[in-house]
């Protein structure tokens, strides 16, 4: 199932690797900030709350 990649089996591979690295990294950042935007969504509703 695995293909022969011959003398590019190096530069496919890591390319992969990068690849799904920087997409991990992404997800983790997106999540990370998505969190952090409704902690402090949260935070702003619940003032508005006590006010109102």
């Amino acid at each position: 199932m695995i293909p022969d990649l011959g003398k590019y089996a190096n530069a496919v591979l890591s390319s992969y690797a990068v690849s799904l690295l920087l997409l991990a990294l992404l997800v983790w950042v997106s999540v990370r900030r998505a969190r952090k935007v409704k902690a402090e969504l949260d935070k702003v509703e619940a003032r508005g709350k006590t006010n109102g």
